[in-house]
């Protein structure tokens, strides 16, 4: 049986009026109030929502009519309802098994010949990605449904039903049926998402994961609307589109597009959150890129926005997040000519006891404006207190510490590499003689496919971790060595380093995308997307806890030298204390404006997710209205 095999729901056949629960995950007071603020207002709705969970008759808790429909609840629509749905949609509306049960033995779809097959898969982006429910980060399922029998297994942590959407059309029958119904709503392409948005339990969920269609426009592209004809070659890709596909499709009229690191990235979220690329730095965000989208709104219009019609609308989508404004059911973007890629392997490195460590991380990560802006460099930067030597060689030292890098510059030779990194070379030998040393090893390709296939990100899913970021700009990578150096070295606390990402530069910075959009304008500085990640095991609150807080904390000194940044959308943590001006600056307001012109009644909700502010997650996952 097909992974993409789940239960259809038949026409008049009466649906599971819910799914079995688990037990109930409260959130810690301990935690809300550690990180809690008045902007804080998603985890301060965890808080309020405690007292109703634990059936205080005193908690002034939402009234029945107050609250989106529940499973289970008077307002849930009946089956005859949802029979309606499956027609409207050509049968195409399913009612899945959580995807670990396969095996689980008191699960109805318990399989154990599938049950090794999900094994393997858990680990793998393209394996949640296929299924209709399943996400990369076990923790926003809640753990309900791990694929190991050891550990219990309900529906609880997912999306009742799911519409699996293939035109713009099955998506305005979903969102007008979440609408009337007032059931919640989500939306998943991949799965590929850091913050848990794409997934709640007890919603309808829509699934445009094949909504994949792509098509060129060779030399120009004309507006809808005004008609206007805009010259350069573009695409348009419907909007589960995986980066993957738009690649290789791309590569063979010799072009590529701003695009995510991973293969299954999807283009919908990944453009609504501003997009970072390897490519930025020549061309701009993902999101500078885009020209056009189709939209299905909170009101069920079938929209196409531009910077001629519908600009407000436009310019929230490209950057204001997902799950929010609508659901981009087609995205045009333009494609640029593929360039020969020299790809570089970086190490600038010591003994991880040097007393002069802090110093060789400060000082390489300040050459990054320089090796962007005279070298033309992109990639991936990762500065270490320690670590085995990845790449070991005779003589070479088993443990070391420092700066590694992995990138690539466009239409170069690996000669030029050579030229750039000199005078770092240089001044390495003449401040640490023999006490630290510079490595590089570079590989050439003949197009940025071609360079993808080798260098993806292959990094596993299937397990429950959370990241932090900050953008980071220049003047304080050039500015205080000694700050910057133990700035490093807190956010490298919960896992032993800290990744540099050269994602911005000259091409985010000066980037003019048509209309506007609305992506955090801290990118407009930007050189460097710093993160930190950490995991914690199932089933232990706790861990999860102080894990937020190791993560949260270890940012601080990152954020005081970097007061008027903030952090990038889709990588950072999701419990930010101003999550509002942390992920949109100054962009927050408007945003907030436009969301409540086109989604009056909160259609939409996620968190943290532009306008959440009125309603209280409680923490078996319904959705409130806050008093």
């Amino acid at each position: 049986m097909s992974r993409e095999t789940v239960t259809h729901l038949p026409q008049n056949i009466e649906p599971s009026p819910g799914t079995p629960r688990a037990a109930g995950y409260k959130p810690s007071r301990e935690l809300v109030a550690t990180l809690a603020t008045p902007a804080n207002m998603h985890l301060e709705q965890l808080v309020l929502s405690i007292p109703c969970l634990l059936g205080s008759a005193s908690a002034s808790c939402p009234g029945t009519n107050s609250c989106k429909a529940a499973p289970g609840s008077r307002a849930w629509p009946s089956p005859g309802a949802w029979n309606a749905l499956n027609s409207t949609v050509g049968g195409r509306l399913l009612a899945p098994a959580p995807p670990g049960a396969v095996c689980h033995p008191d699960q109805p779809t318990y399989n154990p010949e599938q049950c090794p097959a999900a094994q393997r898969g858990w680990s793998s982006y393209d394996w949640h990605a296929a299924d209709p429910v399943s996400m990369m980060m076990d923790q926003f399922a809640n753990d309900t449904c791990l694929p190991n029998a050891q550990y219990p297994c309900s529906g609880k942590g997912y999306p009742n039903y799911v519409v699996n959407a293939t035109t713009a059309s099955h998506v305005k029958a979903a969102v007008d049926f979440a609408r009337k119904h007032i059931v919640r709503l989500v939306v998943k392409s991949s799965g590929h998402d850091y913050l848990g948005r794409s997934n709640a339990p007890g919603s309808l969920s829509i699934w445009v994961h094949h909504m994949n269609s792509i098509e060129f426009h060779e030399g120009s592209f004309a507006l809808a609307g005004s008609g206007k004809v805009l010259k350069g070659s573009a695409v348009t890709v419907g909007g589960g589109t995986e980066m993957y596909d738009i690649y290789t499709a791309a590569d063979a009229h010799n072009q590529t597009v701003v695009g995510g690191g991973a293969k299954s990235v999807s283009v919908g979220g990944y453009i609504s959150g501003g997009g970072h690329s390897t490519l930025a730095p020549r061309y701009g965000l993902a999101a500078d890129n885009v020209i056009q989208v189709e939209v299905v709104t909170p009101q069920g219009q079938i929209l196409v926005a531009n910077e001629d019609q519908h600009s407000d609308l436009f310019w929230a989508l490209r950057g204001g997040g997902g799950s929010t404004f609508g659901v981009m059911t087609k995205v045009t973007m333009w494609t640029h000519p593929t360039p020969k890629i020299t790809s570089l392997s970086w190490m600038g490195i010591t003994d991880p006891k040097s007393p002069f460590l802090l110093d060789l991380i400060a000082y390489l990560s300040s050459q990054i404006p320089y090796l962007m802006d005279k070298g033309g460099l992109s990639g991936y930067n990762y500065a270490s207190l320690g670590m085995k030597n990845p790449v070991p060689a005779p003589g070479a030292p088993t443990d070391i510490a420092g700066v590694m890098g992995f990138g690539f510059v466009q239409d170069k030779g690996p000669g030029f590499l050579q030229d750039v990194f000199k005078p770092i070379n240089d001044t390495i030998k003449q401040r640490w003689p023999g006490q630290a040393f510079l490595f590089l090893i570079s590989e050439e390709f003949p197009t940025f496919r071609a360079w993808f296939d080798k260098n993806y990100d292959q990094a596993f899913a299937g397990n429950s971790s959370y990241i932090v970021s900050r953008l980071v700009d220049g003047k304080t990578l050039k500015g205080d060595p000694k700050a910057l150096g133990k700035a490093i070295q807190a956010a490298s606390l919960p896992s032993g380093g800290m990744s540099l990402f050269m994602v911005g530069g000259k091409g985010v910075q000066n980037a003019k995308p048509r209309g506007g959009n609305s992506v955090n304008p801290a990118w407009r500085n930007t050189y460097v997307h710093a993160l930190s990640a950490t995991g914690f095991p199932p089933f232990n609150k706790t861990a999860e806890q102080e894990t937020v807080k190791l993560l949260d904390s270890s940012m601080e000194p990152m954020r005081a030298l970097t007061p008027k940044a903030g952090a990038y959308l889709n990588e950072a943590l999701p419990f930010e204390k101003d999550w509002q001006h942390t992920f949109w600056g100054s962009n927050y307001e408007r945003l907030l404006k436009i969301k409540r012109a086109v989604d009056p009644t909160d259609v939409f909700w996620c968190a943290p997710c532009v306008g959440n502010e009125r309603w209280v997650e409680t923490g078996d996952g319904r959705l409130c209205r806050k008093r």
